[in-house]
């Protein structure tokens, strides 16, 4: 099997992918979802001159002074008419400026006496929100390819939006393989063990965006393998475990009787190198992933996160930090080795340590872990202090 770097690898995955369809969905429902289009304000926000405090609205050529007053401006109900010369306009936060005003003096600064308010000096424009202040009829708000999150969300809202085009949500397929699996509540055998790995995979998966099916653990016969393969309906089916080429990893085989084109046989990195990814002859994609659970958790931060990333048109680029060393780290090995890590932030700055043990079977340590620590293939011996590239983990 042709080994790839991590980078090449994924490289061929992406360029196998192509982004969904779009389709338009009411804008409380677009949480999580990757914008298909541009958004663009079609109005000034505020779309007029608005006080940024309950006060008087004053035109600023007549303080300091003593002023008639001519009427009020709330939110959502406007002083109709002009303010001239020697007139105040009650205001409240949030209300239209009326016509022919400049500034506002907030109520704790000025005395109001019947139908009279005396202001102090005050400048133009003082406590006056401009029209446009938020941003301005045209402005590009939200670009194609990001994710709505409740804080976009409101940006659109404030453009008027009441849908939004998002990229179809791609469907994952998913499930283990092995005669050792067996899911809970079932009691395992004296030779089983639970099926931890794909339970984290669908969650994982469904957090990046996508719409996850979980099928139960197949056991390790060729012909069943071949039937969950065809049986799995998804953009992108997902295996977990059997992908390697000893006597009971099937998949492979059962890939290849559904006519598999190949695009990655197996991966130079630790864990994970007999992961592989290729095209079912109906156009669905696979990605085979090991049975160990550090090892299929590893590779899908790697790979399933890019690829569900350009099924919905985002940006599938891995967002990598810098991070010192707390300890130094011997020389690695040829293969690129992403090692579970502890994150801290100290004086400012982030610091990483890996933990003692990276045994691909260990789910205890990827509970407490919230980094992969990358080692490039053949790096040199690394002291504390310096700088390594971690990839952060979405921890609650």
């Amino acid at each position: 099997m042709k080994l790839l770097s991590v980078d090449d690898a994924r490289a061929a995955m992406l360029a196998a992918v192509t982004s969904l369809p779009a389709e338009a969905v009411a804008i409380g429902q677009s949480i999580g979802r990757v914008l298909a289009e541009d958004v663009v304000a079609v109005r000034d926000q505020p779309p007029f001159a608005a006080s940024a405090m309950d006060g008087w609205a004053v035109r600023s050529a007549d303080a300091p002074g003593s002023l008639a007053i001519v009427g009020e401006s709330a939110a959502g109900h406007g002083f109709a008419g002009a303010v001239a010369p020697g007139q105040a306009v009650r205001i409240f936060t949030g209300a239209a400026v009326p016509r022919g005003c400049d500034a506002v003096v907030i109520q704790e600064d000025a005395v109001r006496d019947g139908d009279r308010v005396t202001i102090p000096a005050v400048a133009r424009g003082h406590h006056v929100r401009p029209a446009g202040g938020d941003f301005p009829a045209g402005a590009a708000l939200l670009a194609r390819g990001v994710r709505i999150d409740p804080w976009r969300l409101s940006l659109a809202a404030a453009a008027g939006r009441a849908e939004l085009r998002v990229a179809r949500r791609p469907r994952v397929a998913l499930f283990s393989t092995g005669e050792e699996i067996v899911e809970a509540p079932a009691v395992p055998g004296p030779f089983q063990i639970y099926d931890s790995g794909s339970r984290a995979l669908e969650a994982l998966a469904a957090a990046w965006g996508a719409e996850v099916h979980r099928a139960k653990p197949v056991r390790d016969d060729l012909e069943t393998t071949i039937q969950a393969l065809r049986d799995a309906d998804g953009d992108l089916v997902v295996t977990v475990g059997g992908a390697s080429v000893g006597d009971h990893d099937l998949v492979r085989a059962a890939a290849q009787a559904l006519d598999l084109d190949l695009k990655v046989s197996s991966v130079n990195v630790r864990p994970g190198k007999p992961t592989f990814f290729g095209t079912l002859d109906d156009g669905r994609r696979l990605l085979g992933l090991p049975g160990n659970p550090a090892s299929a958790l590893v590779c899908a931060e790697l790979f399933l996160r890019p690829l569900i990333a350009a099924f919905q048109g985002a940006d599938p680029v891995l967002p990598t930090i810098g991070a010192r060393l707390e300890a130094p780290l011997p020389a690695n090995g040829p293969r690129e080795h992403w090692m579970r890590a502890k994150l801290s932030s100290v004086d400012g700055g982030m610091t990483v340590k890996p933990y003692r043990d990276q045994d691909s079977s260990l789910v205890s340590v990827f509970a407490v872990s919230d980094a992969l620590l990358r080692r490039a293939s053949g790096a040199p011996a690394a002291a504390a202090g310096e700088v390594v590239d971690v990839l952060p983990l979405a921890r609650a």
